[in-house]
């Protein structure tokens, strides 16, 4: 898992070497958890921040780091406690039209909170549209998969272009 990360790093590393143009990036979501997560947890936010250069007129790659926090339920006397976490990850972005971007975030997610929790592979599709040149809406899958267990959401955010 760890080679792998490794590996998605270096490669967008490397395609960001010989990229010229770059663009730093910030944005805050909503989070939803769905699935196994939807049990523990009542609701999430995130906020990232990526620095994406640019391959092709239609296609950018680079560094993204975020911080996704969940709030746990509670519930007839039981309490979970709140998660989070702290992704970094290679970043892709492709333009499909002026309006439509589809994107992908994959890394490492490492465990800030509860005890135990150690952090996991991290995996994030999303779909963008722009709204201006520097601003966003975007939906999107984020998923921690850690010990056999997915800490899961559907977001919906906004990102801006600095």
């Amino acid at each position: 898992m760890k080679k792998l990360f490794l590996a998605i790093v270096m490669l967008t590393f490397g395609i960001a070497l010989n990229a010229q143009d770059g663009k730093f990036n910030v944005g805050a979501n909503i989070a939803l958890p769905i699935g196994d997560s939807s049990n523990a947890f009542s609701f999430g936010f995130s906020a990232e921040a990526n620095y994406l250069f640019e391959v092709s007129d239609d296609f950018q790659v680079g560094p993204s780091a975020s911080l996704v926090y969940y709030f746990g339920k509670s519930e007839n006397g039981f309490e979970v406690s709140d998660a989070s976490f702290l992704p970094l990850a290679a970043a892709g972005r492709f333009n499909v039209s002026d309006e439509f971007t589809l994107g992908a975030d994959l890394g490492y997610a490492i465990g800030i909170s509860p005890d135990g929790n150690d952090g996991g592979f991290y995996y994030r599709p999303l779909v963008g549209y722009n709204i201006s040149e520097d601003m966003m809406v975007q939906a999107s899958y984020s998923g921690v998969s850690s010990n056999g267990a997915t800490f899961s959401n559907i977001s919906l955010g906004v990102v801006f272009g600095l």
